[in-house]
């Protein structure tokens, strides 16, 4: 190999290798943790101005939660994590939805499942504020949901579970708490 191409080589691998240093260390800086998924995972967008929004004004704004706005609007829980807070909600995105049985959804989204629902939606919700960093520190441990259940947190290969659902993106912070995106709809203990 001549001296040119073997330069031009080195060039190549230097700017590779910056490059993704830069892009991991844009990630951090941006308090988001993308976990591997096997759906797309996109930033959201001005993470800093969110500190403005509340919890409810940032999933509404994310057009990847509109299930999740919509069932919080059918079970009237909309004020509750609009208020003071501080609460930690384990988004499940419209993906995660979808992987319920079909008709699953539209049943409970009826007046007649309001209970139901909102049982479901409490149960992805924390009473405390709790980001990625405490979660790490909570491996093999129970949380108590707002449905008054218990969740287990575990942490995998540097990845946090709350009861089998994976956070793909932690730390959404919000001025009434943080949001963790998870892939899965978590579902409450059933007596």
């Amino acid at each position: 190999m001549n001296k040119k191409v073997s330069i031009v080589i080195t060039l190549v691998l230097m700017v590779s290798i910056i490059q993704g240093s830069l892009f991991a260390n844009t990630q951090k800086g941006l308090g988001l943790n993308y976990a591997a998924s096997s759906q797309s995972v996109k930033p959201l967008e001005k993470p800093r101005a969110m500190m403005s929004q509340d919890i409810v004004d940032i999933a509404a704004g994310d057009d990847r939660f509109e299930t999740l706005v919509a069932a919080l609007s059918a079970a009237g829980l909309v004020d509750t994590l609009k208020g003071k807070g501080p609460f930690t909600v384990f988004a499940p995105t419209d993906d995660a939805f979808a992987k319920l049985p079909a008709g699953t959804i539209d049943e409970l989204l009826k007046p007649q499942n309001k209970d139901a629902l909102v049982n479901i939606l409490t149960y992805h919700v924390i009473g405390d504020k709790v980001t990625a960093a405490d979660a790490m520190k909570l491996d093999g441990q129970e949380v108590t949901m707002l449905s008054g259940d218990k969740a287990k947190i575990e942490v995998r290969d540097g990845s946090v579970f709350i009861d089998g659902a994976r956070v793909i993106i932690t730390d959404i912070m919000a001025k009434n708490g943080v949001i963790h995106v998870i892939d899965t709809v978590m579902m409450p203990p059933t007596d």
